[in-house]
């Protein structure tokens, strides 16, 4: 099994889990990981574990291969567990009669050759070629392994699962005929840490791109805003994670690779803290209100901006300055960043 990885940006690094077989998914959504072996450049590879059975969640709507933002919530498709991964996966059920004059045709998909089936999150679109030359869609379905009634002709096919998707042309005849897609895709969770504790959902959201953050190309990101426990479905092959903490300084940047029939849960390690900033008139005292705040690095770059008596910052491990201005009258004071330290700063207006 190929794990990849880098742990790049200030303060941060990149824990790979992966050998979940995204067809026992439904089987296996609440799975946890444990212990740890440590691999090369400091990523430790956590190996799954057994856990009960919970009940297959329903299907949910996924991203489409031209959508740019993950959905809130969880992109969980409903999979019944694979017996043997490694088995043949099925092909359609047998066809319904087909009427006369028309074909039937049944689909299906599964990962790749001698992979599970695909039992769910499957959306299917057929389209026949006009005479004006552009394709019109006439049939649409959502499951597994539909039939489609059609009358005899070329169409072209496409069969989405999440990002990932497949098109192939179909000559269907009067006659039951069945077709099987093969998908190479793989799930991708991802979630934050600092130090032990999980940073909590709406702290923290993901932005994923193709391939690796080295290398030249496209830059905007296939999946923008993604949240602690999404599943995002995509093609098999190198993506990088761009980790927010926060919406000051608290950035990772992150390299992975997303495997065929396989879930990879990645948890990205930040090195920062909460910092709750106060200008009082002496030590432990009452909060200034309408206090305008900046937060600087030591070589004067202006992390974060704010208003308030009580204003929270998430900021990156190391060395900053802030400056608060109230009254027409402006005080300062430095202060460090100790990772996993949540702590308040006062600037004392004097």
């Amino acid at each position: 099994m190929r794990i990849g990885g880098t742990r790049l940006g200030r303060g941060g690094q990149l824990v790979l889990a992966a050998g979940v077989w995204l067809a026992a998914l439904a089987a296996t959504a609440n799975a946890q990981f444990f212990g740890s072996t440590q691999g090369p450049d400091n990523f430790t590879l956590r190996p799954p574990r057994d856990v009960p059975s919970v009940p297959p969640a329903p299907t949910q709507s996924l991203i489409p291969p031209s959508g740019n933002v993950a959905p809130k919530g969880p992109l969980l498709p409903s999979l019944p567990a694979a017996a043997n991964p490694g088995a043949q996966a099925h092909v359609a059920p047998t066809a319904p009669s087909v009427p006369a004059g028309q074909g039937v045709l049944a689909v299906s998909a599964r990962f790749g050759h001698d992979l599970p089936a695909i039992n769910g999150g499957l959306h299917w679109r057929v389209y026949r070629t006009e005479s004006n030359g552009l394709p019109r869609l006439v049939k649409e379905e959502k499951g597994a392994a539909p039939s489609f009634v059609l009358p005899p002709g070329a169409y072209v096919v496409s069969a989405g699962f999440g990002l990932a998707s497949v098109t192939k042309a179909v000559q269907v005849r009067a006659e039951a005929m069945k077709d099987v897609f093969e998908i190479p895709a793989g799930g991708l969770r991802i979630e934050g840490r600092v130090g032990d504790a999980r940073i909590p959902q709406g702290q923290i959201s993901f932005d994923l791109y193709k391939g690796s953050q080295f290398e030249p190309g496209d830059k905007r990101p296939i999946a923008s805003a993604i949240m602690t426990g999404d599943i995002v479905l995509l093609p098999e092959g190198a993506y990088h994670i761009v980790s927010n903490y926060g919406d000051a300084n608290a950035t990772v940047r992150s390299d992975i690779r997303v495997e065929v029939g396989k879930l990879t849960d990645a948890t990205i390690n930040h090195r920062a803290a909460i910092i709750t900033l106060k200008l009082v008139n002496e030590r432990g005292g009452e909060a200034r209100a309408d206090t305008q705040w900046s937060v600087l690095t030591p070589g004067g770059d202006v992390v974060k901006e704010s208003i308030g008596a009580f204003p929270r910052v998430i900021l990156a491990e190391g060395e900053y300055r802030a400056i608060a201005r109230n009254d027409n009258k402006t005080y300062e004071s430095e202060f460090r960043v100790v990772n996993g330290v949540d702590r308040e700063v006062e600037v004392i207006a004097r």
